[in-house]
């Protein structure tokens, strides 16, 4: 059965897509709607609506179609068969239209939608352009500027936006299809509009290319789809629509080969697949509405920010109320200054909000969160107070960033209950939650952990128990490669270049200084006891820690910097101390090129998750890709370190961590897969 259906009314016939869940154009829906048409026609049919049913007009693709040669009928032909129809077509959209789905708008003569509805072009996010005539239809709806902005962002759009600038013709009300049939009988749709691929493009500044790829170049960060998409574009101000539409397809059939897309689309699939980890396939997540969150400060007061969002009744408990209270105002009132809220949202949520010193007032909630300082025994104190006044079955989590959830919760009782919630600063803005299982955590509390990611709209990871489980774990392992060069002959800035150059948001030594160097010094001092003698050690950023050279907020790290500015200086009292250890180490300093340092680096990440792998701290390599791309910025066209280890293929990475282990004699434990490489 056709998932395209078509009722005819005299002469004119209502087409419905209805192919769950996001009536995807995939094979069967563009040869069902290219019949529809055929019909349509076949019977003297002078106007049409096209319309979808269930939550959304045309959402995209069929991606699941992608990784394979495309099957008549293709998308183009059957969108400029509707353009080039003797009917009448109008398209009445609601929900969200994307990609091909406003690629199919904008080949029919009218397009209404109602108030809530989207537009966007996002092939972009997977490395591609769109491919059935988006780019060179968009510049002549809507003009250059927004086509451009559309297509190389991947941004969504409102119904109010497109409509001003031209997209839509009307907005409507509900019941669509009985207000799609009035606007075809108004006088609005009296006379036919020229087809959107005949237009003439309005002007556009003469420098406006040169200034938007120059913007591109420097915001893509590596990523090549922005800039094919900009490319596209600029085809529709210079070629026919006819030619234009080719040179598109072309582009978008060869993009999806390439490694980017591939890469992107590995992400797509694996952040659908990433909430049902095989832990949870047969337990059911508890139903929840308040959370207890122990700790005010920066954590604290981001996951109840995070929490409030979410519509969850919050309780904190903080030793000083007023400033606990205040930090989540503060975040409450910059959301609303950004707009993210409105002044009754801001009030609503700010009710949900109640805080105190005593642990009596969290009784009845149905998870806890204690985010206090990284310390074992006052996480433990906080635990114990916990389990007296929560009832036996609430979920109690730790958000601890390294310890062991275990030796947090001992002597806890019901430690089925018991779960790691690793959030990431900012809480309220990361998009990353860790969720530690312990060898007790019952299935159920993880699905319910699991549950609150999906409400907090996290990308929540599931993880096993390990000193900084899947993320910090890998985090150590890339800080001490950095550091072995940095002594052997490499400087911080020369690092930084080459992690951003291959498309990190900044390099290891300006994120220690974003984040706080006392952090990681706190870690080191914690592990100094059980450091293996012949693991080679590098002390630079304990020096620096001592010297009271924490980072940003003390103006001063691995870089300087002046008052109001976060902008990085090279600062020549890190070299001299770079240059005083490499000197009484004994070592002949070289010269390592940007490829070498990002492909070291690389190979440290890459052993550091397939032991993760191999022990079973996380179930599958995706859990790997997405920790790294949501919580450390790792460039999500690169797919991630696990994918790009596939790409690479174990004897390319086996030849790296080779280099890796002789630069840094008995300092690394290789990966099982690569110790015969």
């Amino acid at each position: 059965m056709s998932p395209v259906n078509i009722i005819k009314n005299g002469t004119t016939a209502v087409i419905t897509i209805d192919h769950p869940p996001v009536n995807a154009t995939s094979t069967v829906v563009r040869q069902g709607l290219l019949d529809a048409v055929v019909a349509a026609e076949a019977d003297g049919i002078t106007h049409g609506i096209i319309c979808c049913a269930g939550r959304t007009f045309v959402a995209g693709g069929d991606i699941s179609e992608f990784g394979h040669p495309p099957q008549l009928p293709h998308l183009p032909d059957v969108y400029q068969r509707i353009e080039d129809s003797p009917i009448i077509w109008l398209a009445a959209m609601h929900g969200t239209v994307l990609g091909g789905g406003f690629e199919l708008a904008m080949a029919c003569d009218f397009r209404i939608s109602l108030a809530q509805t989207r537009f966007g072009l996002p092939e972009v996010n997977l490395g591609l352009v769109p491919g059935s005539g988006g780019t060179q239809r968009c510049p002549r709806l809507v003009g250059v500027p927004l086509a451009a902005d559309l297509c190389c962002s991947g941004r969504m759009i409102s119904a109010s936006e497109l409509l001003e600038a031209g997209g839509l013709d009307a907005i409507v009300d509900q019941p669509l299809e009985t207000s799609a049939l009035a606007f075809l009988n108004s006088p609005s749709a009296a006379s036919t509009p020229t087809p959107v691929s005949q237009r003439l493009i309005a002007s556009f500044d003469d420098d406006f290319f040169d200034q938007k790829r120059l913007s591109l170049q420097q915001s893509s960060k590596g990523a090549d789809a922005p800039l094919h998409n900009l490319d596209a574009i600029e085809w529709a101000t210079t070629t026919s629509f006819t030619e234009g539409q080719k040179k598109e397809r072309s582009l978008h059939l060869a993009l999806r080969e390439s490694e980017q897309s591939t890469a992107l689309r590995h992400v797509f699939f694996a952040e659908r697949s990433v909430a049902k980890p095989p832990a949870i396939k047969e337990a059911k997540a508890r139903s929840f509405d308040s959370v207890a969150i122990v700790g005010g400060g920066l954590m604290g007061s981001g996951i109840s920010a995070a929490c409030l969002s979410a519509g969850l009744e919050v309780r904190m408990i903080e030793t000083n109320p007023d400033s606990g209270y205040a930090n989540v105002e503060r975040l409450l009132q910059g959301a609303l200054k950004r707009k993210k809220i409105d002044e009754t949202r801001y009030n609503e949520q700010l009710a949900r909000f109640k805080v105190s010193d005593d642990y009596a007032q969290i009784t009845g909630c149905d998870i806890a969160i204690e985010a206090v300082f990284e310390d074992l025994s006052v996480k433990q104190q906080v635990f114990a107070k916990l389990s007296e006044h929560l009832d036996d079955n609430a979920i109690i989590a730790t958000n601890t960033s390294y310890l062991d959830p275990l030796a947090i919760a001992q002597g806890v009782t019901n430690p089925h209950r018991i779960v790691g919630l690793h959030f990431f600063s900012p809480a309220h803005i990361m998009k990353l939650l860790e969720i530690v299982k312990t060898p007790h955590t019952a299935p159920e509390v993880l699905a319910t952990a699991f549950a609150l990611a999906g409400k907090l709209r996290k990308v929540g990871v599931l993880s096993g128990i390990c000193d900084g489980f899947i993320g910090n774990r890998m985090l150590a392992a890339y800080r001490r490669q950095a550091d072995y060069l940095l002594a052997d002959g490499a400087y911080p800035l020369e690092i930084d270049a080459a992690m951003k150059q291959f498309g990190m948001p900044m390099g290891p030594y300006e994120l220690q200084d974003l984040t706080g160097l006392q952090i990681g010094y706190a870690n080191r001092q914690r592990l100094a006891a059980t450091r293996d003698p012949d693991e080679r050690y590098i002390p630079i950023a304990d020096q620096l820690c001592k010297a009271q050279r924490f980072g940003q907020r003390s103006s001063a790290g691995w870089y300087r910097y002046e008052a109001g500015s976060r902008a990085p200086i090279v600062d020549q009292y890190v070299i001299d101390r770079i240059d005083d250890f490499s000197n009484q180490q004994g070592i002949k300093r070289r010269q390592f090129d940007t490829e070498e340092i990002q492909l070291r680096l690389l190979a440290v990440l890459i052993n550091e998750g397939q032991k993760i792998l191999e022990e079973g701290i996380a179930e599958r390599a995706l859990e790997i890709d997405l920790v790294k791309i949501h919580g450390y910025g790792f460039p999500r066209w690169s797919g991630g370190p696990m994918h790009k280890a596939s790409v690479m293929g174990d004897s390319k990475v086996g030849e790296i961590l080779k280099r890796v282990c002789e630069q840094s004699p008995k300092s690394w434990t290789l990966a099982k897969k690569y110790q015969s490489q």
